[in-house]
């Protein structure tokens, strides 16, 4: 009787597995959790350095026009002002987005409703090449195809936002496609056949029901693409031209964040305030990839099928 009950209270080993899966499962969320809570802590308290410590003021820093830490300005203070850098970025997500959306959606539509043999066999492979080839790639591409031919047809130098987006775009583009076809490819099959069912064309179909049901996932694509442009650093940097002034064109040379940052972080001393302001910079960065994702987050669960 008492071999019985032991055995009974005795735990098994398939618990004991379950209970190994469980901490293993729940130290990597912890471990994850921690990482990201780190990130933010650290470049949160460099960044706000900048004010707290080095008493640059806010607004200066957000909305002045000038910068170059190491010379002090007419007011005695350090010119710090990152608005060329914010403009330059939004500037050069923004643009790129507009062109990369179209044809991110011409593609999808072909490959998931016009021809989705062809596009499975030739489309499919050739948007997960792109989406695979390292940014420097991009950028040397840019450097040496995209800089040369603004600077034939607009003039001046070739660098600046213009030739950026492009770049940019080319990057994004194979991120927004493959997002949106798996998109469409999520729309139930009976909103096709019942949009026939009513007499509507082909092309009825897909622009009044298939692209309709499918816009809060497009959305997130494009959001995602600009996530991704926002955060490019590296071809950018090699195109853009890295003048941190105010963009007053597209075909002048500019700056973004992300360039700015790269130049300057391996040149300035840690805990100095040309140290800082980068890390400001960072910080900003690190805020816009949090809107980003709770836009996505957002249209996600606002767009779900039900």
């Amino acid at each position: 009787m008492d071999e019985i009950r032991e055995s009974l209270l005795k735990t098994s080993i398939a618990t004991k597995k379950e209970r190994i899966g469980k901490t293993l499962s729940i130290s990597a969320l912890l471990l994850i959790a921690i990482v990201v809570v780190s990130i933010f802590y650290f470049v949160a308290s460099k960044g706000l350095a900048t004010f707290f410590v080095d008493k640059i003021n806010f607004w200066d820093f957000m909305t002045g026009k000038t910068w170059n830490p190491s010379v002090n300005g007419a007011n005695g203070k350090p010119e710090t002002g990152a608005l060329p850098m914010i403009v330059g970025s939004f500037l050069i997500t923004v643009l790129s987005a507009i062109i990369a959306t179209p044809f991110a959606i011409g593609t999808a539509v072909f490959m998931t409703e016009i021809s989705p043999k062809y596009g499975a066999k030739i489309l499919q492979p050739v948007t997960e090449l792109l989406v695979g080839i390292p940014s420097v790639v991009y950028g040397f591409i840019g450097l040496t195809v995209v800089v040369p031919f603004i600077r034939n047809i607009f003039g001046g130098s070739g660098f600046g936002i213009l030739s950026g987006t492009i770049v940019l775009f080319v990057m994004i583009l194979p991120t927004v496609t493959s997002m949106t076809v798996d998109t469409l490819r999520s729309v139930p099959q009976y909103y096709r056949e019942s949009a026939l069912a009513i007499g509507a064309t082909r092309w009825q179909a897909i622009y009044k029901v298939i692209l309709r049901a499918a816009t809060p996932g497009i959305l997130t694509a494009v959001v995602f693409g600009m996530a991704r442009a926002f955060g490019e650093a590296l071809a950018v940097q090699m195109v853009v031209g890295n003048a941190a002034i105010m963009p007053g064109n597209l075909i002048s040379p500019a700056a973004t964040l992300t360039s700015v940052l790269t130049m300057g972080i391996g040149n300035t001393v840690m805990g100095s305030m040309q140290n800082d302001v980068l890390w400001t910079l960072a910080l900003i960065l690190l805020l816009m990839s949090l809107v980003f994702n709770i836009i996505i987050r957002l249209i996600g669960k606002k767009g779900e099928l039900k």
